[in-house]
């Protein structure tokens, strides 16, 4: 009887353990509202300050294109700080391109909209994930 009640008491504390993990994560949507042609898909990356134009994202998503707008969701984001970049591939190709002397041929845009000449910068991009989930809008 007593390793009954031991197993079900720790079930139970399991249960309870594994709601708090899902209740810490959370969704963030992100949405570019200017894309100017349907031509193609727009791609998406959350990234940490580990990734942030360096390696591959945490996540990624595409989304196609509807009335000048692109949709993603991403899910089970934990909490911590993040940056998301995107770029609209018009061609379709399924990278970015670029001119021969490295300036984007593709309109691109990042999480905080703080666009400045050169690669996105991570202190401008940056943004918390707490419990709630976010909205966010990403201007190419």
């Amino acid at each position: 009887m007593k390793t009954l009640i031991l197993f079900a008491l720790l079930l139970i504390s399991n249960l309870f353990g594994y709601a708090q993990k899902n209740i810490e994560k959370t969704t963030i949507t992100v949405t570019v509202p200017n894309v100017t042609s349907s031509n193609g898909e727009v791609y998406f990356g959350l990234f940490d300050e580990n990734t942030f134009m360096k390696s591959e994202p945490i996540q990624s998503e595409k989304s196609k294109i509807i009335d000048g707008v692109a949709t993603v969701t991403f899910s089970n984001v934990p909490a911590g700080t993040y940056g998301i970049s995107c770029y609209h591939d018009a061609n379709d190709n399924k990278k970015m391109d670029f001119d021969q002397n490295g300036m984007p041929k593709e309109d691109y845009g990042v999480s905080n909209n703080n666009m400045s000449y050169g690669p996105p910068i991570w202190d401008d991009a940056k943004f918390e994930v707490k419990s709630e989930n976010l909205n966010i809008e990403i201007r190419l």
